[in-house]
């Protein structure tokens, strides 16, 4: 058993369960329509934490997208991603998106570009480099639409094949499909670390 003081010391150390380390983080500014992070999940964790904040498009309507990559690439294709998301925004408007042959992981929703208008949020990644697993994936964002409504999003995702995942890209994507720019976006991401009782 472990003493109060001792869980304190463990969680400052950073070595008690649910701790954050971070592996790698990337900033955007105007000139970026991806954010690409190559080899950041590995077995030393099973879950991961990923956080993005301040991201804004260079277009009205632009959302940030999730893709995964094995050691073969950027995974794609219209039946790589499942998604279920819920959304509501403070005009009234509450809804459902979902898709079983998506290209993509949904995190976030068309965004604004009027001043002071960002998204953050978060996502957590469940088993990328467990070969016998599928890699599941549950967010939460918050941000003002194109018409300056305050909105959020939270539900998840499923890459549904059972192999290693060893990184993921970001992608600025316009309203009609294609890749746009980024204005600026800061992304975070962090093992959570876990105590195993034997």
């Amino acid at each position: 058993l472990y003493t109060p003081s001792e869980i304190l010391q463990l969680t400052k150390d950073g070595s008690w369960g649910g701790s954050l380390e971070l592996i790698a983080q990337q900033s955007a500014d105007n000139s970026a329509q991806t954010l690409d992070f190559t080899d950041c999940f590995t077995d030393r964790f099973d879950v991961y934490k990923i956080q993005f904040k301040n991201y804004a498009p260079t277009n009205d309507e632009n959302t940030l997208r999730l893709r995964l990559k094995n050691a073969s690439g950027e995974i794609s294709g219209a039946s790589a991603y499942q998604f279920a998301i819920q959304y509501g925004n403070a005009a009234g408007s509450f809804g459902e998106n979902k898709d079983t042959t998506s290209d993509y992981m949904q995190i976030m929703g068309g965004i604004g570009t009027s001043t002071g208008e960002n998204a953050s949020g978060y996502i957590y990644i469940y088993n990328p480099t467990n070969s016998s697993k599928y890699t599941f994936a549950s967010n939460q964002s918050t941000f003002l639409d194109q018409n300056g409504n305050y909105t959020m999003f939270f539900g998840g995702s499923v890459y549904t094949t059972a192999e290693s995942v060893t990184g993921c890209i970001f992608r600025n994507i316009s309203s009609g499909g294609t890749l746009g720019n980024i204005n600026t976006c800061d992304i975070s991401i962090y093992g959570v670390k876990h105590i195993w009782v034997t």
